[in-house]
């Protein structure tokens, strides 16, 4: 703000505490007189007497320029902030036609519109919004952070380990994380200072996937990670490096991804024997996600002879309550991809196994340290056990609240069905009011103002939902209509113009419909009920009469 301005604002303010000093001393009947009274604190008697009548102070109203009053910007404001909740942030376009919405609904001609710039301007003004890249956010995942099941995880983790007096020293926490070996990690990095857009860095590219199975402890320890390589057969030179530490352990697999049978193995061979020597109590606690490599019943049974205790989160919910994906996965994918940067740099342009195996103990070095481990478990809130630290990140509503109420039909002809209307009606009322009585009180008008903003709030909600109303029936009747298109299947692998395809389908549906007629030839005739077959005697055989009725038979 420039010197001029900054003080004129710093006298328009003092001046505001002495008309308050004045209007006080006034309504206590210290001073008696409107003159004096502008006397005694240096105020203009003209300006003392609007306030009096009612008038409000500069400060306080709002300027002449703006398009949209402050109830409607407030209405707006409510509106973004609800469609924030349920995890879909408007778009600056989305804001600049709901504005246009709210004030073609004032029925005023010509209808007007807000600029191109408004948007900005308007979260200028407004401390609540900002403008942020989004990020992509799956549905199931948001859908999984509902706090019942969230508070449910954490009763369940604390009677598990009150159940079987697990120690915080036995707790731990595993999982695979997967790596592209030739890709870097996204950076910032200097360049010209005329270049515009994002600095293209020169990676490998080398896309072959390898897997990590990690497990660490509370305490901030990890153990020995497991490598699986995408292959068919161990190669000599894997197990050659010196600087490879020699407790680590390769895996292969088909695609470079865990199976049940490398699960099983990790934990026979790798979890149980480096972690029975350092167990304080008798079970320990694995918390795992739900991978199906982890939900075996060998891999159960296995956990239940040996003291183990398998704890599974709920679905979709990693990012929240596992400690390597809260704290220890990303620093690692980060140091690596550092890693492969370097290599590229020294003109390394494939990277290998070799490379990988030489690359990722430094940037696990890097990633798993004491103070990360147990930052992870206090940020998942498992240890200390602290359900809020995860709950107060659950900021997202899959569902749409209630709109206000309609208004009745059957109300009085003058009730206000507007914004419009009701800043005629609050302007009609603050006449009478002043009309009928000489000196309103100022909490009879404050009280007044309250009522009619809550009333144009409404007024505001009530076109913002009518809109959106709109918006999804006109998408469920895009949805309805989805439904109704056949998915009828053509065996041709060659591609098809709109044309051909409508055509091929006609015909298939043509020869389909001529398959289930069953022609009827006219010249057969009826078929012919059904007779009855004559009765059978039992004890001469012959057919026409039955056993009672037997000529043959022997009167007793």
């Amino acid at each position: 703000m420039p010197p001029k301005a900054r003080q004129n604002s710093r006298n328009l303010a003092e001046q505001e505490a002495r008309l308050l000093l004045a209007i006080s001393a006034l309504e206590n009947q210290e001073i008696c007189n409107i003159r004096e009274a502008a006397r005694v604190y240096n105020i203009p008697r003209t300006t003392l007497q609007r306030r009096l009548n009612g008038y409000t102070s500069r400060l306080e109203t709002r300027a002449n320029n703006y398009k949209m009053t402050q109830n409607e910007e407030e209405s707006l404001v409510q509106w973004i902030l609800s469609l924030i909740r349920r995890g879909a942030p408007p778009r600056p376009s989305y804001i600049r036609e709901m504005a246009n919405i709210l004030l073609a609904e004032r029925g005023t001609t010509p209808i007007q519109s807000v600029g191109e710039n408004w948007v900005s301007n308007f979260i200028k003004r407004h401390d609540e919004v900002k403008t942020h890249y989004s990020r992509r956010y799956d549905y199931r995942r948001a859908k999984c952070e509902d706090p019942k099941a969230i508070k449910e995880w954490f009763n369940r983790v604390q009677i598990t380990i009150m159940q079987y007096g697990i120690v915080q020293e036995d707790i731990y926490n595993f999982d695979e994380t997967g790596f592209a070996m030739g890709l870097v990690a996204t950076a910032r990095v200097v360049t010209r200072a005329n270049y515009y857009g994002k600095t293209p860095l020169v990676q490998p590219g080398n896309r072959e996937w390898v897997t990590s199975i990690e497990c660490i402890n509370s305490t901030g320890w990890a153990l020995p990670p497991c490598i699986i390589f995408k292959g068919k057969v161990h190669i000599e030179g894997w197990y050659q490096d010196p600087k490879l530490p020699r407790d680590w352990r390769i895996e292969i697999s088909p695609n470079g991804w865990t199976t049940d049978e490398i699960g099983l193995r990790w934990l026979q061979k790798h979890f149980i024997p480096t972690t029975i020597s350092r167990t304080t109590g008798k079970y320990r606690l694995l918390i795992l996600d739900g991978h199906g490599s982890h939900l075996t019943p060998q891999f159960d049974q296995i956990c239940s002879k040996n003291n183990i205790i398998p704890i599974c989160m709920p679905a979709h919910s990693s990012h929240l309550l596992q400690p390597l994906d809260v704290g220890c996965f990303s620093p690692l994918k980060r140091a690596y991809g550092s890693l492969v940067e370097t290599q590229m740099r020294l003109g390394i342009n494939h990277i290998d196994k070799f490379d990988f195996l030489e690359a990722f103990p430094e940037a696990r070095k890097s990633a798993f340290k004491a103070e990360t481990i147990q930052n992870s478990f206090a940020g998942a809130g498992l240890v200390p056990l602290d359900p809020d630290r995860v709950l107060s990140q659950l900021n997202i509503q899959l569902k749409t609240p209630t709109p206000p109420p309609s208004l009745s039909t059957n109300s009085a002809p003058r009730t206000p069905y507007t914004a419009r209307q009701l800043e005629k009606q609050a302007s009609t009322v603050k006449k009478l009011l002043r009309a009928r009585t000489q000196s309103p009180s100022s909490s009879l008008e404050t009280r007044l103002d309250k009522l009619i903003k809550g009333h144009e709030l409404h007024f505001n909600e009530l076109v913002l939902a009518r809109e959106e109303i709109r918006d999804l029936r006109a998408s469920n009747k895009k949805q309805l209509q989805k439904r109704k298109r056949s998915t009828r299947q053509l065996a041709i692998t060659d591609g098809l113009t709109i044309q051909e395809g409508s055509e091929q389908f006609q015909r298939e549906n043509e020869v389909h419909e001529a398959q289930n007629t069953i022609p009827i030839d006219p010249g057969l005739s009826a078929v012919e009920p059904r007779v009855r077959a004559p009765p059978r005697c039992s004890d001469c055989h012959n057919l026409g009469h039955r056993r009672l009725q037997c000529p043959n038979r022997v009167p007793n």
